[in-house]
């Protein structure tokens, strides 16, 4: 999709004026860079509209035009729109802008401290655009540069820097799933600010320990995830910056989530979402990102509707943001397509659902390498789905084609996830237990068991006996087990464990046992259990009654509070909370 006209109207007469300053382009060219910012940049914008590229790719491209661009704060939606039309049109702004700004720190190694500092404060800025447009490894070459010149110096402002630094180069490197150099840049982190301590200098730790949490998420680490966003959440104090505070709920959410604290994690991602839509208004690329987190905690307590509508104005933002071929418009297309699928999954409508993954991996592969670890996630959303129209097709050659698509799929995608984080971890896990389904339909029975046991067999030592993940794959094996293998004591156990954490967790209303429950009805007429079978037969019924009536709520963002608590109240909520359920655990 191509970048999507914001809206720009100024004074008729000043709009005017700005046309003709571009009819006569060539000749006012250097004029125009003398210009006060705000005006230089609605000229600039005048050449976008025009889909004059190539000359405004020319002005953006050089450092000294782009970092008075810079300064129109007030215009960064619009600069966003203009920058990712350059990208899309084949101009490499990004990485010319981070090569020059590399080259210049090269050049000024031995100026002056305050020459060096000036070209820092720039550096986070040019680096902060590009990292909030998606381009990390242009954004992780400038801090890079920054950092090197923060260690040209052993002093207390320097080390300062050198952290702020960090927490920036952490933030790049875990979007781009740069997660091994990460930890080295958060342990570089924690050296400056044991320096900063010895001298009696205190520097906040809230941003960096919400990376910190960002990046054993993405590893899968959860128990260490949620212990550091506990370290983050005491960090948070009054003037600490809104967006660092919005970031480390959306974290301590994330966090709360897999851990299934759910009332912790409803508690902080509305408090965020709250706080984004007040500070940076209901446009902003940051409260897309807060709504991406709570469609996440929608899709996690089982409110897959809501979820679903939370996911698609995530998107519609990033797409009038940004538009064209970017990072955060393609994550937004995956997590719609993940919750388009599980929402329609009983129906069997996923042309919805497929149009989204097929477009976040047309994306990726467009502006990233194809062996990058983010196309694991999105080629697994493709591959589900796929298997599922191949289930409900009745051509035989085609459901052949499209099984073997999505096998092709889910196996780049564990390759993908093994050389990232090896054989022991629950997203691996997660990939076999696709597979495990896949050869289920496959009709490989032997492999699809295989899978499903190796799958069950590492979120258990990961995530523990009752944890949602391990109802997942129990109850696929079940059904292995009772559809085509005809072992049915294994699967009438597997399917009544796989209900016992569901209805833990969820309740009596979660939408995956409607699934357990039509397999013990399915397995206990085979078996000719019929006194089970009516019972079963009951209890579907009213776990019917039970789920319509559950979600009433006609639009999740009118249940985010308009008059919430405070956000200290949260925090000391979220702590005190914490703290009395870790003295239960002691006292257990």
């Amino acid at each position: 999709m191509a970048a999507v006209e914001l809206e720009w109207i100024p004074e008729t007469l000043y709009n005017t004026a700005i046309s003709a300053v571009v009819d006569n382009y060539s000749r006012s060219r250097r004029d125009i860079r003398s210009l006060p910012e705000n005006i230089q940049f609605d000229v600039y914008y005048k050449l976008y509209q025009q889909g004059r590229l190539c000359q405004l790719g020319g002005e953006f491209c050089e450092l000294e035009v782009f970092a008075k661009v810079l300064r129109a704060s007030d215009k960064r939606h619009l600069l966003h729109h203009c920058f990712q039309a350059l990208m899309d049109h084949g101009v490499k702004v990004a990485s010319i802008l981070a090569n020059s700004f590399s080259r210049r720190c090269s050049y000024i190694a031995e100026s002056d401290a305050h020459v060096k500092e000036k070209a820092i404060q720039f550096g986070f800025v040019l680096g902060g655009f590009l990292s909030d447009a998606g381009w990390y490894g242009d954004a992780e070459k400038v801090f890079l540069s920054c950092l090197q010149l923060c260690t040209l110096h052993d002093e207390v402002l320097h080390w300062y820097r050198a952290v702020e630094c960090c927490v920036r180069l952490l933030h790049v490197r875990n979007g781009n799933c740069k997660y091994h150099l990460g930890e080295e840049t958060f342990k570089l982190a924690q050296s400056y600010m044991d320096k900063l301590a010895k001298h009696g200098h205190h520097a906040n730790k809230a941003a960096l320990y919400g990376e910190l949490c960002a990046l054993l998420f993405a590893k899968s680490h959860y128990d260490e995830a949620y212990r550091w966003c506990i370290e983050a959440m005491r960090e948070i104090t009054v003037g600490l910056p809104v967006k660092v505070v919005v970031d480390v709920l959306r974290q301590a959410s994330k966090a709360c989530v897999v851990k299934r604290e759910f009332r912790k994690a409803e508690q902080l991602i509305k408090h965020a979402v709250f706080l984004a839509r007040e500070h940076f208004g209901h446009k902003h690329p940051k409260y897309s990102d807060t709504l991406l987190d709570y469609g996440f905690y929608l899709l996690n307590v089982d409110n897959i509707c809501q979820s679903v509508a939370i996911y698609q104005t995530a998107l519609d933002i990033r797409q009038s943001v940004f538009g064209g071929k970017n990072i955060h418009v393609a994550t937004a297309h995956e997590d719609l397509a993940y919750s388009s699928y599980v929402h329609q999954y009983s129906s069997g409508k996923f042309e919805n659902a497929l149009f989204h993954a097929e477009r976040a991996i047309d994306i990726i592969t467009h502006i990233l390498p194809e062996d990058h670890l983010l196309l694991a996630s999105s080629k697994r959303v493709k591959a589900l789905i796929l298997e599922e129209i191949a289930i409900d097709c009745h051509n035989k050659e085609t459901e052949e084609r499209l099984l073997q698509e999505a096998h092709d799929l889910h196996l780049s995608s564990l390759q993908l996830a093994k050389k990232a984080f090896g054989e022991f971890n629950v997203q691996t896990a997660k990939h076999y237990g696709n597979l495990g389904r896949l050869y289920q339909s496959m009709r490989k029975f032997k492999e699809a068991e295989e899978m499903h046991i190796k799958a069950i067999q590492i979120k258990e030592q990961l995530l523990g006996q009752e944890d949602y993940e391990v109802a997942l794959s129990v109850g696929h094996l079940a059904s292995l087990y009772n559809y085509d293998m005809n072992q049915y004591d294994d699967a009438e156990r597997l399917y009544l464990r796989s209900i016992a954490i569901g209805k833990k967790l969820f309740g009596e209303g979660y939408s995956g046992l409607e699934y357990d429950y039509r397999g013990l009805i399915k397995l206990y007429n085979s078996v000719g259990n019929y006194e089970k079978v009516f019972e079963y037969h009951n209890i579907l019924s009213n776990w019917n009654r039970l789920r319509d009536r559950q979600f009433a709520v006609a639009d999740a963002l009118e249940d985010v509070n308009t008059s919430p608590q405070a956000t200290d109240e949260v925090v000391q909520s979220f702590l005190l909370s914490h703290s009395h359920a870790a003295g239960r655990s002691c006292m257990g």
